[in-house]
């Protein structure tokens, strides 16, 4: 653990965020903190996905917080970052499966949404009642619509945040009218909520809450819209007409994958990021309140809430993306840690085959994205056996028979998830993490 007493007279021990960026994270932008290395971030995250998709000015798909300074933390390092508490503070919400009408952008309606009557890029936009063209143009009053519902609902939740329903037209209307408050939106988002479309396609349906983190990372070495800080929504960076397009290349060397809606990154896991820029930047956003492996539906239910987190450097950290230390009860069946009876059992395999030792195993799960699913299974592969000095056929066996590959977010984020040697995390300054989340 980080000594205190060694930290920066101006470092502080924690830092409270209620600031959010206009969707860009901008590595030359002025930082929030700095937090002491060990130091904890409190923050009101705004809801993500819908409510920037549906307000123009906003120049990403998502409103995340402003980065936060680590003290300590240098280029080539990683954060580990304890998530200690995740809250949901929205009262209800909406989503749905999207679609993208036909001149409403500028190369990508989630970066560039544009008013196709006045040609304004970036409009100012106000409401107008409910519904799907309740977004209207500051300028020339024609409804903006860069994504439409094809078929969403509102949800909203009970006192105890653990379970939801999806309400009729009537109700959804109602929470319409009082959107901000129903959505807990925090006072410095500039976001218009998705609770002003109303959408009422399957009332009735009861839903289980499971909140965590869609976005949580460190900020890229470049300029770059929230929402596509990952391989697969970042390919559409690539080659785009607005002023945030750039190479694959640039890509490559500058995202750190903090986009990744992968559902372990709940309260109670521990995730290791790169840092690409002196400080980190640690940021956060894209609370939702649940979601199935896949966010097959292309969104999920986005949430206003407050997250804690505890931020610890770890030196030279060989990887260019993230890897997680989930729950053990989000790890896959095969990978979770064996059990005193299972060692048992092996330790007299070992014993009549003249296996003279068993090498201590404990779970790790490395990120890969990519445009595609392939692709990102072999950036998550590649990945892990760079970080265990190991070959990728082997941690493709490994995965195999001690893990599993898990899909985070179609199209291209996955977990290469699986029981890892002990020693070598410990070669990279990750073993002891492992021990700490499986009691190892």
């Amino acid at each position: 653990m980080p000594d205190g007493r060694n930290a920066s007279p101006t470092s502080r021990r924690s830092v409270v965020v209620q600031e959010f960026t206009n969707s860009v994270l901008d590595p030359d932008a002025p930082m929030l903190g700095p937090v002491e290395n060990g130091g904890t971030i409190i923050a009101n995250t705004a809801p993500g996905c819908w409510g920037p998709m549906i307000t123009p000015r906003l120049r990403g798909g998502h409103e995340v917080t402003k980065p936060i300074f680590v003290e300590g933390a240098e280029v080539g390092d990683g954060v580990a970052i304890r998530i200690r508490d995740i809250t949901v503070t929205s009262i209800a919400t909406a989503s749905g499966h999207d679609s993208s009408p036909e001149g409403f952008c500028l190369g990508d309606p989630y970066v560039a949404a544009r008013c196709p009557t006045c040609d304004t890029v970036w409009p100012e936009t106000h409401i107008e009642g409910s519904g799907q063209e309740s977004v209207r143009c500051d300028v020339c009053g024609n409804a903006v619509t860069p994504f439409e519902i094809v078929h969403g609902y509102t949800v909203t939740f009970d006192d105890t945040r653990t379970v939801g329903l999806t309400l009729p037209h009537e109700a959804a209307t109602t929470i319409a009218g009082q959107a901000d408050h129903y959505s807990a939106l925090p006072d410095e988002s500039r976001q218009h909520s998705i609770l002003h479309f109303a959408p009422s396609d399957m009332p009735g349906t009861l839903i289980r809450m499971r909140p965590f983190m869609g976005q949580l990372g460190t900020c890229p070495s470049m300029p770059m819209p929230d929402s596509h800080n990952a391989g697969d929504f970042g390919a559409f960076l690539v080659g785009a007409p607005h002023e945030y397009g750039i190479t694959v290349e640039q890509l490559n060397e500058h995202k750190t994958d903090g986009h990744m809606d992968i559902d372990a990154v709940r309260a109670g896991a521990i995730l290791v990021c790169p840092v690409k820029v002196p400080g980190a930047g640690v940021y956060m956003g894209d609370m939702h309140a649940g979601q199935g492996d896949g966010e097959i539906a292309g969104h999920t239910m986005d949430v206003s809430g407050s997250v804690t987190l505890q931020v610890e450097v770890v030196k030279n950290y060989p990887l260019d993306g993230p890897v997680l230390f989930p729950l053990e009860e989000d790890l896959p069946p095969l990978a979770k840690p064996f059990t005193e009876a299972e060692k048992a059992k092996g330790q007299r395999l070992a014993t009549k085959w003249g296996v003279s030792r068993i090498e201590p195993l404990a779970p790790v799960s490395v990120i890969g994205t990519a445009a595609n699913l392939n692709e990102a299974i072999e950036n998550g592969l590649a990945r892990a056996a760079k970080l265990l000095d190991m070959s990728v056929a082997e941690v493709r066996n490994r995965a195999t028979v001690n893990g599993a590959i898990e899909i985070g977010r179609a199209p291209g984020v996955i977990q290469v998830t699986f029981l890892a040697p002990l020693a070598k995390l410990d070669a990279v300054g990750l073993g002891d993490y492992a021990r700490e989340q499986y009691g190892l």
